[in-house]
């Protein structure tokens, strides 16, 4: 046989020069093709007729249905196979009737959908307010075949089909409906729908018990986290078990989740984003507020699970039985009240007078925001003797006890410190320059009204305190005077 490169030689070799006529007769017959291929979908689609169920749904129809339901239908009444149990899970023929159970369920779901849809059409001319109140598909079937052709519903029971709450909306709703009753041909074909469809979910629970029976088998670990009906409904949702295991845990949390349609109620005890896994023990043992959380780690653990049966990794359940008892766990821990708060005992107390500085700087500091007396006097009061201040009658900045001894005037005699006497002494005696310059500040020009400008000497007291290299300039006088030769 010719390999691929081969074939590709071949065809390189068998170009010549007629390429182009080769390739005008061959789009020649692939546009004759064509054609008749769109005429052919064309004649098809008008041949299709949307009123007729059969052309519509033909899963029940078909042969690879048929084949799958005996199979099914015999190995329930047989059992298990205990003797092909230790041959290869891919090579077990009851594992690959599991797959195709698996496949045909997901085929059912959409099956149940476009007949969902079909009744929907049909039904809507009666009550079209009733698929905005019942949404799943199989409810919706079974309260068209109750109800039917009906216009008075309180006629009707509908207890045990929908939820009490649910009930009384219908029943408000449809006596004040605009609908017509349909004629008695569409009617059959609207129940007909709603036969099919209940067949068809029927056929699923029973491809379910199956799957669900070979549970312990298949994915052991799977099963003694969620239970065998719960692994069963997952496995059939998401397609097999290999498509479960390669599903994120946020997905597996919301296998099965439908719509629910809460009638006004309060939305606060609804799970919304909880879908099989809802029906677990794990999940109904938990206290309603931690629901959510334990629904999350079952996803997660299940996941796992999943993963571990379908590489075979433990066939004998240990690793989903270690997974149910750390979820317990966990949850138990969540339910804990938080530790007592300890009492904080006080710190011992410090009998020890603290260090303090002294010193120098100490008394310095001290000295420099000592209250004065002038302000002790002012903070002190006489006993009956009113206060004098600054606005009078009381009004303004009270002085206090300032004046009241003496002539009733404002006397304080301030004492200058001895860190301000301290301060000035040193500033007086500080000079600009270590060779006696004078500061900038002053100048050797002088105006008097007799000579106008003339040359004085602006520190005549340098000479008292020991005179300088100026007292050869200057006379005592300040007036300019002849220089001395040296």
């Amino acid at each position: 046989m010719a390999t691929l490169a081969d074939s590709f030689l071949a065809d390189l070799e068998e170009l010549s020069d007629n390429e182009a006529d080769v390739n005008e007769e061959e789009g020649g017959v692939d546009a004759t093709n064509m054609e008749e291929d769109i005429d052919g979908d064309i004649e098809d689609i008008e041949a299709l007729n949307y009123d007729d169920l059969d052309n519509v749904s033909k899963l029940q129809k078909s042969q690879r249905f048929t084949d799958i339901m005996q199979k099914v239908e015999a190995a329930l009444q047989n059992g298990s196979d205990i003797s092909n149990h230790g041959m290869v899970l891919e090579d077990d023929p009851e594992y690959q009737l599991i797959v195709d159970c698996n496949v045909l369920s997901v085929d059912i779901e959409n099956e149940i959908v476009i007949i969902h849809n079909f009744i929907r059409d049909k039904y809507r001319l009666k009550f079209p307010e009733l698929e905005s109140l019942v949404h799943h598909p199989i409810d919706y079937a079974r309260v068209v075949k109750k109800i039917g052709n009906e216009m008075d519903l309180t006629l009707v029971d509908l207890e045990g089909l929908l939820p009490s709450a649910i009930i009384m909306v219908v029943s408000v709703t449809a006596s004040t409906t605009s609908g017509k009753p349909l004629p008695e041909d569409v009617l059959q074909k609207t129940i007909d729908a709603c036969d099919r469809a209940l067949a068809l979910d029927a056929a699923k629970k029973k491809v379910l018990d199956f799957v669900e029976s070979r549970m312990s088998y298949i994915a052991p670990n799977l099963s003694a986290i969620v239970g065998s009906a719960v692994a069963a409904k997952l496995m059939g949702t998401a397609g097999g078990l290999s498509a479960l295991a390669k599903m994120p845990a946020c997905n597996v949390q919301l296998l099965g989740a439908k719509k629910k349609n809460l009638a006004g109620f309060s939305t606060a005890t609804s799970q919304f984003r909880v879908g099989y896994l809802e029906q677990t023990e794990i999940f109904q043992s938990t206290p309603p507020p931690l629901r959510m959380r334990a629904c999350r780690l079952l996803a997660a653990k299940s996941t796992l699970a999943a993963r571990v049966d379908s590489t075979r990794g433990d066939p004998s359940g240990t690793a989903g039985r270690s997974f149910r008892e750390e979820i317990h766990k966990k949850i138990e821990k969540w339910q804990e009240p938080p530790p007592a708060k300890q009492p904080k005992p006080l710190p011992v107390p410090d009998s020890e007078p603290k260090k303090k500085r002294g010193g120098r700087r100490l008394r310095k500091m001290k000295e420099r925001y000592a209250v004065t007396d002038m302000r002790k006097l002012a903070n002190r009061m006489l006993f009956g003797v009113p206060e004098e201040s600054s606005l009078g009658d009381g009004l303004g900045e009270g002085y206090g006890m300032l004046g009241q001894a003496g002539s009733g005037k404002l006397r304080v005699s301030v004492g200058q410190s001895k860190l301000a006497a301290k301060v000035a002494k040193r500033f007086k005696e500080k000079s600009y320059g270590s060779s006696g310059a004078t500061s900038g500040l002053t100048s050797s020009l002088a105006f008097t009204p007799v000579q106008g400008i003339e040359l004085s000497n602006p520190q005549a007291h340098a000479h008292q305190l020991g005179g300088g290299t100026q007292s050869t300039y200057f006379s005592e006088t300040g007036t300019f005077s002849k220089i001395k030769k040296t």
